[in-house]
């Protein structure tokens, strides 16, 4: 009770000397990371999501972005902050910010958007978490959170690689680290304040969210944007926008839009998952552009991100990653997974499998949690070496070993040239020569999308009217061969 109470004191203390006054607020605030600190996290996490996920590669749109959320920033209560925009290679609706200054937009969400407004308005959301601090408030709660507790973690990395120790609880940072719907408001009201100095109509900010919640609608409730998850209801900020919108005095009329500059940044953009970049056809994994394929049990849920495939059990009692290894042969690759602290290895085999040099080996890994079991093969293929995982609790691996080796020795070069020449649906831009609905546009002009998803895209809904000299976006192509 003496130790306790004396960190007790010890947390109150550092509380009390780690205050500084919030930048948008200017009240006193807990604050255990100086500036300096902020911007050298955010940066190196910003290196770490670019070379996990990669950047959307057109020159032109990076620096369209860059441009606008940079005069954003200027505007706001922190424009010396070293402030960098860019896009993401990515289908997932999403933006977000890291600490001190890097803010991140995915063409997902670009995608979704149709106007210059509606970039400003979420760029201007996520300008507003990093100019009130919100990161390092929830940064410095976890630091004074994680003050002598002790967090257990899986002893081996190769398996800490892929999430399982998520499992056993990856620290209360983790929880600190979502921000409050109270923060996400206070970004809303800020993005809003940036639209204004700006020049742009806070009305598209409306416009965002009812997109969002339409996006929201069709994906179903369990595949929210997650730009949207952890915000409030898309309802209650179309109307918080709007309530603001009505106090505005009569002086703030002929606001910029911008829809048509926006628009033409669209043209072209990659619509939705990218299959160059790999896709199933049901459990069959292929991935064109490594000119692989591999097999995953029936029935198993199946995952594919720029870092490794995942697949889970029905039970979530297993998993199965493949992830690029590195350039050593598949050998030296399993005697330096096997070599681990707390591995044990059992059976190992150097074959070929299907042709590729290959490394097999069952293994059992002693954890905080208890014992695990699994598969590692790894598989020499285009100057790689592939590493498959397999997972599961020690009592498990005898009942899944066929399923995991089945896995492993699936692994083979794709030939088939129609899954070769897989091509991403892309965007593209129709200037309207009448009125239509969305409906007759569809007809006209065909899209490769359902018409629900190909309204909400434009903004619209299902019955929506389309005005003459308007640009509508249209999906064409991206196809899978079955």
């Amino acid at each position: 009770m003496k130790a306790k109470k004396m960190l007790l004191v010890a947390v109150a203390s550092l509380a009390l000397a780690a205050c500084a006054t919030n930048p948008v607020t200017g009240k006193k605030e807990l604050s255990l990371i100086p500036e300096a600190q902020e911007v050298e996290i955010g940066r190196e996490e910003a290196k770490k999501v670019i070379a996990s996920i990669g950047l959307y590669p057109k020159p032109e749109v990076q620096k369209y972005v860059s441009d606008l959320g940079l005069a954003i920033a200027k505007e706001s209560e922190r424009p010396n902050l070293p402030w960098q925009f860019a896009v993401l290679d990515d289908p997932a609706v999403n933006a977000f910010a890291l600490p001190g200054g890097p803010i991140f937009v995915t063409r997902g969400i670009l995608t979704y958007m149709n106007s210059e407004a509606e970039l400003v308005s979420v760029l201007g959301h996520e300008i507003g978490h990093v100019t009130a601090k919100h990161s390092v408030s929830q940064m410095s709660k976890a630091q004074i959170a994680s003050i002598g507790v002790g967090v257990s973690s899986i002893l081996v990395p190769e398996i800490r690689e892929y999430g399982i120790d998520q499992i056993a609880g990856a620290g209360l940072g983790l929880l600190f680290l979502k921000f409050g719907r109270d923060d996400e408001r206070q970004s809303d009201q800020l993005g809003f304040n940036y639209m204004l100095r700006l020049g742009y109509d806070p009305r598209e900010m409306a416009s965002m969210f009812t997109t969002l919640d339409r996006y929201g609608e069709i994906a179903g409730r369990g595949a929210v944007p997650e730009w949207a998850s952890t915000h409030p209801a898309p309802e209650n900020r179309v109307a918080a926008t709007m309530g603001r919108v009505q106090k505005l005095p009569p002086t703030a009329a002929g606001l910029s839009v911008g829809r048509d500059a926006f628009m033409r940044q669209l043209d072209g953009m990659t619509f939705d998952e990218n299959p160059r970049h790999g896709y199933f056809v049901g459990q069959r994994f292929f991935h064109p552009d490594l000119e692989f394929v591999l097999d995953f049990p029936t029935g198993w849920k199946v995952q594919n991100s720029p870092d490794a495939v995942i697949a889970a059990s029905q039970k979530g009692d297993a998993m199965i990653s493949l992830g690029a290894a590195g350039k050593d042969s598949p050998r030296t690759e399993g005697e330096k997974f096997i070599s681990q602290q707390g591995i044990v290895s059992g059976n190992v085999s150097r074959d070929r499998i299907n042709g590729l040099d290959a490394w097999r080996g069952y293994f059992k890994a002693t954890t905080q949690q208890g014992e695990l079991g699994g598969l590692a093969a790894f598989v020499s293929h285009g100057g790689t070496t592939w590493r498959i995982v397999a997972l599961t609790s020690g009592t498990r691996l005898e009942s899944l070993a066929n399923d995991f080796n089945a896995t492993a020795t699936s692994f083979a070069r794709l030939t088939d040239p129609r899954a070769l020449a897989v091509e991403p649906a892309r965007v593209k831009l129709v200037k309207a020569d009448r009125d239509m609905t969305i409906d007759e546009f569809q007809r006209r002009y065909p899209s490769s999308i359902p018409i629900e998803k190909l309204a909400t895209m434009n903004g619209l809904d299902k019955g929506g009217k389309i005005l003459k000299g308007q640009i509508v976006k249209r999906v064409i192509g991206g196809e899978l061969p079955k």
